[in-house]
């Protein structure tokens, strides 16, 4: 049609397909667009079928789609491979009533920029970097895993961001047809496209129900070091890499520093004076939200120790300990209790100088070389003490760590120890139900419900373990909550820079848990028990957040009852006198 018909035809004639007899006429947004995540990007719903040999489909919005099914000749056509028309139905259901966008929806309407209208050119270049087309580079997605994906839609109901907003952009099967589409460089790469992808969790739910095994969460990885690389980062990430990222997680003694100095702000009254004077309102930006969502500093700080700490009775297992970064700042005692969980289980435990952040965060926000770097660096450290197990008490960080081995595929000096490193490596929980678990003597009658951390659920697929351990304590009662492995929405950094997302997640997460009638809240990973105590004291909720290994060392320090002597004159003796 008029609206840019010959460059769609010159664009198909260069991968060998003839235009349709009846093609479908370009509305709003028009241009080519691929598959159902692109549609939605550009306000129009998953309409048209996706052919053989991967070729994507052109799309229209809902009052075009209408205008053409009911013309003459034109219902339900659409191009296929071979260049033959294809008869398909109507689409099963409009995402919105009548076709319309949600007023709320601006992603939907935002991000018609992925299909520029005819004669308009793209987006331009920022200031000093060449135009992207396409992926590319060694840390560029592999094809292999983006055709992975056929579009199938079983992960939809499981992607927290889909099922809170309804918008195909905010699924995995959109952001990946997002992906596609740059490569292919049939959209230009702009903030509306990288808010999509920054929107994303990365909890990996969909890989847990994805039947086709799209590596969903490498590919979106690799998607946002293509994005950091051609500096099209959203300019608060950016920041946040820049100062945080790479200024304090790779450099222990500055985060040690920084929380040192958070401590005596939190604990000698300052914080209360600040927030009293009022002076976090009149600050630019988010400013007391930000001092509102800082997470309390231990009172001591785990450290760590070239001694290891020595097994109570016989050696069973030899292991190494991560400490990490942010847990022996903000949870130390959760870090002396898994000390003393695993040497009560007769390992012994090294918790070694050198060692740091995992750089699980940095690999989330696409700083992938900055996260090998730390990657060698534990390596080194925990490796240096031949564990036989390495073990990590942050899901999180787990996660990572178990896949070293691909990140660091390519390095010919770290490529075999990072493939030993990520087979030794496991969740606490996944090692003491292994090993077997010691039960503790005593019972410890208490009601606890569990919430499941995405990256073991999910990415690890640990899910009995945990239970396991819970189940092996006398006297615990374990209620199980509804959907408790839905993300809460805390996901790194992403209560930082997606706070209104973050706080609906939260909500259902802490509704699902307190419906549970528990008296504990209990999880396996840091980030976590940080975003759902931030939300009970929203609530003004005083249920206790605790991480599993903290009520395994408690049930172990339960006193053993004494058994009551008689008292003089008070015996049975007594009586029969």
């Amino acid at each position: 049609n008029d609206n840019g018909g010959a460059a769609a035809a010159h664009r198909l004639s260069a991968l060998g397909v003839s235009p349709s007899p009846h093609p479908l006429p370009l509305g709003e947004g028009q241009g080519l667009a691929p598959s159902s995540g692109v549609a939605a990007a550009c306000g129009k719903p998953p309409f048209a079928k996706r052919g053989l040999g991967g070729l994507n489909r052109r799309y229209a919005d809902a009052a075009t789609i209408r205008r053409h099914w009911e013309s003459p000749g034109g219902a339900g056509r659409v191009l296929t491979t071979a260049g033959q028309p294809d008869t398909i139905g109507p689409p099963e259901r409009p995402p919105f009533p009548n076709g319309e966008v949600p007023p709320d929806a601006g992603a939907n309407a935002a991000a018609r920029e992925a299909a520029p209208d005819a004669g308009e050119a793209a987006p331009a270049a920022a200031p000093g970097l060449a135009a992207f087309v396409g992926f590319g580079g060694p840390d560029a997605p592999a094809e292999a895993d983006l055709y992975r994906c056929v579009h199938c839609g079983l992960c939809l109901s499981s992607c927290p961001t889909y099922v809170e907003t309804a918008l195909e952009t905010e699924s995995p099967r959109g952001r990946i047809a997002l992906m596609k589409a740059v490569h292919e460089g049939r959209v230009e790469i702009t903030p509306r496209i990288v808010s999509h992808w920054e929107a994303c969790l990365q909890c990996r739910a969909c890989e847990a129900v994805c039947p086709s095994g799209v590596p969903y969460g490498r590919l979106m990885e690799h998607t946002r070091a293509q994005v950091r690389a051609h500096g099209r980062q959203s300019p608060e990430l950016r920041r946040l890499g820049r100062l945080f990222l790479r200024a304090a997680l790779p450099h222990p003694r500055r985060l040690r520093l920084g929380a040192a100095l958070l401590r005596l702000y939190q604990r000698w009254g300052l914080r209360r004076l600040v927030r009293a004077s009022g002076i976090l309102r009149r600050l630019p930006g988010d400013a007391a939200r930000l001092e509102a969502a800082l997470p309390e500093m231990s009172p001591r700080f785990f450290r760590t120790s070239a001694r290891p700490r020595p097994a109570q009775g016989e050696t069973r297992r030899r292991v190494a300990l991560l400490s990490g970064c942010v847990m022996p700042l903000m949870q130390a005692a959760t870090m002396r209790d898994a000390v003393y969980v695993l040497t009560r289980n007769g390992c012994e435990v090294s918790v070694t100088p050198g060692q740091g952040c995992c750089g699980a965060l940095n690999f989330h926000a696409g700083d992938l070389e900055g996260g090998r770097e730390m990657a060698r660096r534990n390596i080194d450290a925990l490796l240096s003490t031949n564990p036989e197990a390495v073990i990590t008490c942050s899901a999180g960080c787990g996660s990572s760590m178990k896949e070293y081995a691909d990140l660091l595929a390519g390095d010919p000096e770290y490529a075999e120890k990072a493939q030993r490193f990520s087979a030794l490596t496991q969740d606490i929980t996944e090692f003491l139900a292994g090993l077997p678990l010691q039960p503790p003597e005593q019972p410890l009658y208490r009601r606890v419900t569990y919430q499941e951390p995405c990256h073991l659920a999910h990415a690890q697929r640990i899910q009995q373990a945990p239970r396991a351990v819970l189940r092996a304590i006398p006297g615990l009662e374990l209620a199980e909550m509804e959907q408790p492995a839905q993300c809460c929405g805390g996901a790194g950094l992403y209560a930082t820079l997606q706070p209104g997302l973050s706080q609906r997640l939260q909500t259902r997460k802490l509704n699902h848990a307190l419906a549970a009638g528990a008296a504990e809240i209990i999880t396996a990973n840091p980030g976590c028990m940080l975003q759902l105590e931030q939300g009970l004291r929203r609530r003004s909720n005083a249920t206790p957040v605790r991480h599993i290994v903290e009520l395994l060392a408690e049930a172990y320090r339960q006193p053993t009852p004494t058994r009551p002597t008689a008292r003089p004159g008070r015996g049975r003796a007594a009586r029969r006198e």
